[in-house]
């Protein structure tokens, strides 16, 4: 107790890995490809295989490259120590500390073992955003003053942008023209789908082989991060250290998607056309306007008078 109040402080909390933009976006694709495949039926033939393939494929592009703009596993951490609860307290607790890295801010997560320790509940998720519009310093001194628990302020306090550590600046451009290059991605892949379906097969294939360049692009960004020396975030006798995470792999795997349907569109419209065009399902434009020729009337009296 404080003064006889309890320090109960409402907040909004974001989860480490997902949060509801991502679920919206994996709600809105997953309800296309659900749409999809009502249609599915109405496809005959081996067409339908094709189909559901080149569709599918592309949606798993599209929902990857937007979602990893809002997920915080770029880069993860944990460690478990023993360490001070708060300050001016002389409580150690046993507890696993997790830094959950995105490109827009940051997930500092302790959790205690067990989770009840010193009749508390230890179970806490800060996230700290350090995006244009916002202001990391700002959130940093909010959490001071709501007293949060003294392993997230040291984490939080590597990472503003008064501290020697230089991390701040180093994530917060990093991150801003990581996430530019993925939308721009997400534009390429959009104009390619379009080509695709013109039919402009050989410039879809074009298309997606820029698509995978920005998303490369997106991924040397975020490393730059990994050029200056970062500073060690020690905890008691422990060190946290933080490595690539499943966002960062799943773009990279997205890019090389990218490239191979990129490079083997352009390969087969240079050396075998006709399977293309029958991986596209559009043998049967050729079969109808050859039948269409084929019903063409010769009036025999016009040919006669020219003979």
């Amino acid at each position: 107790l404080f003064d006889g109040v309890y320090p109960f402080y409402p907040q909004q909390r974001k989860a480490a890995s997902f949060n509801i933009s991502t679920i919206i976006v994996m709600v809105v694709f997953l309800t296309l490809a659900f749409s999809f495949l009502l249609i599915i039926p109405g496809i005959r033939g081996r067409a339908r295989l094709y189909w559901t393939l080149r569709v599918l494929l592309s949606l798993f592009v599209g929902v990857g490259i937007v979602v990893v703009q809002f997920t915080g596993d770029w880069e993860t951490g944990w460690v478990q120590v023993n360490t001070s609860y708060k300050s001016f307290s002389r409580a150690v607790v046993n507890a696993d500390i997790g830094v959950h890295i995105g490109l827009e801010g940051v997930n500092i997560t302790l959790k205690g073992n067990p989770v009840n320790q010193i009749n508390e509940t230890i179970n806490y998720n800060e996230y700290f955003s350090w995006t244009f519009d916002s202001n990391y310093d700002r959130s940093y001194s909010e959490g001071l003053e709501k007293g949060l628990p003294s392993p997230i302020l040291y984490v939080a306090e590597k990472f503003t942008s008064q501290s020697p550590c230089t991390m701040h600046r180093q994530y917060r451009v990093s991150g801003h023209y990581a996430s530019a290059m993925l939308w721009v991605a997400f534009c390429t892949w959009i104009i390619s789908n379009i080509l695709f379906s013109m039919p402009a097969l050989v410039y879809g294939g074009y298309m997606l082989l820029v698509t995978g360049a920005f998303m490369t692009f997106s991924l040397l960004s975020f490393s730059t991060v990994r050029n200056s020396p970062m500073c060690l975030i020690q905890i008691g006798t422990a060190t946290l250290h933080v490595a690539y995470g499943g966002s960062f792999w799943l773009t990279l795997v997205i890019g090389l998607l990218c490239f191979v349907a990129g490079i083997t569109v352009v390969a087969l419209h240079h050396l075998s056309l006709d399977l293309l065009k029958t991986f596209f399902d559009l043998h049967k434009y050729k079969a109808e306007e050859y039948q269409e020729m084929a019903e063409v009337h010769v009036n025999s009296y016009f040919v006669n008078k020219a003979l």
